[in-house]
């Protein structure tokens, strides 16, 4: 597959009328999905979180969240519809969280990722991510374990 240009992806805020779109991305892209509550509370409830989806053609393919806290952002997920993988949609919507973490004052930002993940690795790593931890059976479905990134934003 080829790259899709920057300027075919738009980028958005999550909204809640959203929600069936992430919820489909959610259901396909995540053995043990989060719940519509969950994403809920994350738009609605949670002053830290921050939240974002990559459109195509007006359809959301993807999307991608993290929490703030003071210097730290978080990444809590990102997904993209497997039909749309391997055109730089994952990379953009990398990007543009960290372009908010570093608006809001973040200098680090920090994921966890499957160990067997290789292909979010090595985009994370690409981005300027560094392995600097192991989160032992971390994922719940299988108990495997998750490798734990830092990037410096500064």
């Amino acid at each position: 597959m080829e790259e899709r240009a920057p300027e075919d992806v738009t980028i958005e805020i999550m909204k809640m009328k959203d929600l069936d779109d992430v919820m489909e991305i959610e259901q396909r892209c995540f053995t043990t999905p989060w719940s519509r509550y969950a994403f809920t509370c994350e738009l609605k409830d949670n002053q830290f979180s921050h939240y974002i989806i990559a459109k195509v053609d007006g359809k959301t393919v993807g999307y991608g969240g993290m929490w703030i806290v003071l210097n730290e952002a978080h990444v809590t997920n990102v997904g993209v519809l497997p039909e749309y993988r391997g055109e730089g949609i994952g990379e953009l919507i990398m990007r543009s969280l960290m372009a908010i973490a570093k608006k809001h004052g973040a200098d680090k930002m920090t994921l966890e990722v499957r160990k067997s993940n290789y292909v979010a690795q090595n985009l994370y790593s690409k981005l300027g991510f560094e392995p600097r931890g192991i989160r032992r059976g971390y994922y719940i479905d299988n108990k495997e374990d998750a490798v734990i990134m830092w990037l410096d934003l500064i």
